[in-house]
């Protein structure tokens, strides 16, 4: 791969970073309430909310503010929450590998549902398989994730009791209850996901079946297996690896619902429970976290597809 070609991402990215900062700085203050009078409380004195605010450096102007916070960033320090006086950092880093590990399960999940599904329905376009696969998955992609969770758990805790229906387990401290734990929600993430990939796999899947060097292969004689295996689905895997990326970032901003219906304690909740509580500096270090991640994420499929398609020349 073309080293400038990375420094040039690389640099990019962080380019993209900072923009994120600005936007989520500026976003955050239009969020309506005040911060000390939050924390306060509504029977707390003007001289008090007055004398906090500037504890608080909130009374300086909003440019100076941010590049207060830009420079606390930039070595690490994303404050200390209004409410439980924690740093921002720490309860960041307590809750990112639930929301990692529940966002990679449910990617996995669908991914073992769509790309068989896609590749099936591709090798037999218009057929009963087909069109049952595309009704399901057309069913996948329109039911809501919180519903769908809510149907898993009637389901298999409530009605079956096979499993649990809510908390979290760490995998430190009981990898089987941890498991167990993580099944529902990957479930519902991945249902979703597989839906969404089952119908981009397919439409990948025949574009390349329909090339001349596919046809080329069948005549050769060659098993089908060999075709579809070495030829149409590396060929295939540009816009699918582009999909995965899609929804990898989809699944880490849009997880917060489900982690809210199973009571799983990741980044999402937590940027919620930020909204509820007004607690800025938690939900301004939590919305630039999810924000980086998704950087992060598009970058690395970016630089992805030279390993996958050697034909791809960076320049």
């Amino acid at each position: 791969m073309n080293t400038g070609y990375i420094l040039q991402r690389l640099f990019s990215t962080l380019i993209v970073i900072f923009g994120i900062t600005f936007v989520v700085f500026m976003i955050i203050q239009l969020v309506p309430g005040d911060p000390a009078r939050v924390v306060l409380g509504v029977a707390a004195s003007e001289e008090n909310v007055a004398a906090l605010r500037e504890r608080l450096g909130l009374n300086r102007p909003i440019w100076e503010q941010y590049g207060s916070w830009l420079s606390e960033l930039a070595q690490g320090d994303l404050g200390n929450s209004l409410v439980t006086g924690q740093p921002v950092l720490e309860q960041i880093l307590q809750r990112l590998p639930a929301t990692l590990v529940l966002a990679t399960a449910g990617l996995i999940v669908g991914l073992l549902i769509g790309l068989p599904a896609g590749i099936m329905s591709a090798l037999k376009p218009h057929s009963p398989l087909d069109t049952t696969t595309s009704i399901l998955s057309q069913i996948g992609v329109s039911i809501p994730d919180f519903w769908l969770g809510i149907l898993l758990v009637l389901l298999f805790s409530l009605t079956l009791g096979w499993l649990p229906s809510q908390g979290y387990t760490p995998f430190s401290q009981d990898p089987v209850d941890w498991f167990r734990h993580l099944i529902l929600p990957a479930l519902t993430v991945g249902i979703i996901s597989g839906s969404i990939q089952t119908r981009f796999n397919r439409s990948a899947m025949l574009e390349v079946l329909h090339q001349d060097y596919i046809r080329t292969a069948r005549a050769k004689g060659l098993r089908e297996a060999l075709v579809v295996n070495r030829h149409a689905l590396r060929n295939a895997l540009i816009p699918i690896i582009t999909i995965l990326g899609l929804q990898l970032t989809a699944l880490l901003s849009a997880v917060v619902v489900v982690e809210v219906v199973f009571s799983w304690p990741g980044l999402g909740r937590l940027t919620l429970e930020a909204v509820l509580d007004r607690d800025y500096p938690l939900l301004q270090g939590a919305v630039f976290t999810i924000a980086t991640l998704l950087a992060l994420v598009n970058l690395g499929t970016d630089l992805l597809y030279a390993f996958i398609d050697p034909r791809i020349e960076y320049a």
